[in-house]
């Protein structure tokens, strides 16, 4: 994807105390769009997301006294990080709609597997092992056990809502790449408001077409709001651009890991779903396959 010489590096231990607290922040993702989805339908509740997120990536852009200017040749990137996030974010809140907590949460958190293949096919010094093959089909293993936990219970809600959030996890391993690619050469207010404008029109006019009108403005729903817009979307996205651009993609991912058991917690104290023998052995099969896959890349 590109030849200049890689400036990336190792995270020091800021990068990695910022990428660990983020992760517990990200972890609590899906639990807060569950939450909203009770009282606004999945788009509705996409657009007004990236529209706290593009707030939250003004002020930043002002207190930083940095300045939204596009050249011609950033447009095309950027129009493509766009679209694949809000095709990334739609698969996320509709297959979050249809399926579990627990299940939403494994599925999205297998991201880092996703961008070890990326990062295998488009960075140089960033590639694949057979030990990390190894690791990476162990952890799949997790996935198949949801998939046949759905189809054991009849529960084919669930199943097209995994096989959605898979989908966004795959997407969203590939996102974290071309950020980290592109953010070599374009500024990071750039990226996160590109992603906030473009999200914002195709989440508002599929809305408007595909929705119904009604929803309803409850308390928990401002709350789920916040943390999706302001805490994920903003300072979120602000982090996980700068991480990506600082250090090599892989060795931040693995930190990731810790997700999928912050997530099935999290699931279990806010929305009370019991995590069950399928849930809780998904989960070690995807953390210590992913621990495998991406650990110690050369």
């Amino acid at each position: 994807m590109t030849d200049h010489k890689e400036k990336r590096v190792s995270p020091d231990k800021k990068g990695i105390a910022l990428a660990f607290f983020l992760s517990v922040l990200w972890s609590g993702n899906p639990i807060s769009i569950k939450i909203g989805l009770e009282d606004a339908p999945p788009l509705r509740l996409g657009w007004m997301r990236f529209l706290l997120g593009g707030i939250v990536a003004i002020l930043w852009a002002i207190y930083n006294k940095e300045k939204f200017e596009i050249s011609k040749k950033e447009i095309l990137p950027l129009i493509g990080v766009g679209l694949l996030f809000s095709v990334q974010l739609g698969f996320m809140n509709v297959g979050q709609n249809f399926t579990s907590g627990g299940h939403g949460v494994i599925m999205i958190t297998t991201f880092p597997l996703w961008s070890s293949i990326f990062s295998h096919l488009f960075i140089p010094n960033d590639k694949l092992s057979k030990l990390k093959i190894f690791g990476m089909a162990i952890a799949y293993s997790g996935i198949i056990v949801l998939f046949w936990e759905s189809l054991q219970n009849s529960k084919t809600d669930y199943l097209w809502g995994d096989i959605m959030m898979l989908t966004s996890a795959m997407l969203l391993g590939a996102r974290q790449i071309y950020i980290s690619q592109i953010a070599q050469g374009i500024r990071q207010i750039n990226i996160l408001l590109s992603q906030a404008l473009i999200g914002i029109i195709t989440f508002f006019i599929f809305s408007m077409f595909f929705e119904s009108q009604n929803y309803f403005i409850s308390i928990s729903l401002i709350a789920a709001l916040f943390y999706q817009g302001v805490i994920i979307a903003g300072f979120g996205f602000i982090g996980q651009t700068w991480l990506l651009k600082k250090y090599l993609p892989s060795k931040i991912t693995i930190i990731s890991l810790s997700q999928p058991v912050f997530g099935v917690m999290l699931a279990w104290l806010v929305l009370g779903e019991d995590p069950g023998v399928e849930l809780i052995f998904a989960t070690i099969l995807v953390v210590a396959g992913s621990y495998i896959s991406v650990r110690n890349r050369t």
